[in-house]
């Protein structure tokens, strides 16, 4: 199943006039849904998350884990949680992980130990662990929801999980709201705290609130190339109060100065497209207008980031944060290998002024519109 999240959208099939197979366009209907909130902590590194008497605080900008599943070098298990405290150290303190990356829930199980017994309590209390669960399309029965879940909590060493984003893959299969339903069980027993989504798409998440399941974020690809969720999903979600968390926000790191001015076209004349997430990005590039017209974006963002002396994706953060009903966007870390603490300090610091996000939102806009070339958040990974 990783390797389906890894190649998605080469595996997406398109009709000859660039719409998306098999969808429709579904107008939403808002009339029985009820508001969510999502209140911004006095500091602007955190966001409260709620629903009813359901409340997450979270960093609003996330480490993201998918890159110890393999692809992006090995990964030693002491250096990744040394890794992990320091991130949590500087304030970093929310992590994304899923029980399909690899040894990440039983990284962030060890760390949380460490967390315990080598950091105040304040850190303890600061420190979340969102994970996904991303099953196979088998019946979802109580039990067997229950014992998937129960198995994440024992390799992360919690009693409650934090979050629970759920994926499911094919809609075709209704069997994704009896899930839903079996895991809002368990988070009244306490075993999850808050349960949310990933990459579903604005007719399942309004069928979802429609079904009274009280989820309180959707987690979707979102980035100055893609900007699918500001259409559709914004419109619900700003009605609802449901947030979006982003990844693939600094595109594998396509949105840096490494490859700016570069022609990867040329074999080893660039830098190396050379791990799972800049792949897939380079495809989602390719899809919205192609590597000269990336250079352009990249250009003006680094016009942006000299007058504010920070990095390019830094801006590239910060211009997603900025944007309706985004709680939190991630940044995909190499624990053990590479470091941005830094760089992502930065993003909460940074205010973009209404000449920043003119030009911007002007390169952004010189691209395809991936909504009618792709669909909807979420359908790269299906058909429906």
């Amino acid at each position: 199943m990783s390797n389906l999240l890894r190649h998605s959208l080469s595996k997406f099939t398109f009709s000859p006039n660039g719409t998306p197979t098999g969808r429709e366009k579904v107008t939403p209907k808002h009339k029985h849904l009820r508001p969510f909130q999502c209140v911004l902590t006095q500091d602007n590194r955190s966001i409260a998350v709620k629903n009813g008497n359901d409340s997450l605080v979270i960093c609003r900008v996330v480490n993201g884990m998918w890159q110890t599943s393999g692809g992006w070098g090995r990964i030693d298990r002491d250096d990744a949680v040394d890794a992990m405290l320091k991130y949590a150290d500087a304030g970093l303190t929310t992590f994304d992980l899923a029980d399909i990356y690899g040894p990440a829930e039983d990284l962030y199980g060890i760390f949380i130990d460490r967390v315990r017994r080598e950091r105040p309590p304040e850190l303890l209390e600061q420190v979340r662990g969102l994970t996904k669960w991303v099953p196979p399309p088998v019946k979802m029965t109580s039990s067997y929801v229950r014992d998937s879940i129960n198995v994440s909590r024992k390799r992360m060493d919690v009693e409650s999980l934090d979050m629970l984003q759920f994926h499911w893959w094919d809609y075709s299969n209704p069997g994704y709201l009896d899930a839903l339903k079996h895991l809002t069980d368990l988070k009244e027993e306490g075993k999850i705290k808050t349960v949310a989504l990933t990459n579903f798409d604005t007719e399942r998440l309004q069928i979802i609130l429609e079904n009274e399941i009280p989820v309180v974020s959707n987690q979707v690809q979102h980035s100055l190339v893609d900007m699918r969720p500001q259409q559709r999903m914004a419109e619900l979600c700003q009605h609802t109060g449901v947030k979006l968390i982003t990844y693939g926000t600094v595109m594998g790191g396509l949105l840096s100065e490494k490859f700016l001015d570069t022609n990867i076209s040329i074999p080893f004349a660039g830098p190396a497209i050379n791990t799972p997430s800049l792949q897939k990005y380079k495809r989602m590039v390719d899809a919205w207008g192609g590597w000269s017209l990336f250079q352009g974006l990249l250009r003006t963002l680094k016009q942006v980031a000299s007058k504010h002396g920070v990095s390019i994706a830094t801006v590239g953060v910060k211009y997603i944060l900025d944007q309706p009903a985004v709680a939190g966007s991630m940044v995909g870390v190499r624990l053990g290998l590479a470091e941005h603490i830094q760089d992502t300090n930065a993003i909460f610091s940074l205010v973009l002024d209404e000449d920043d996000m003119n030009s911007i939102r002007e390169a952004t806009a010189k691209g395809k519109d991936l909504l009618k070339v792709i669909g909807d958040c979420g359908d790269e990974y299906r058909r429906a």
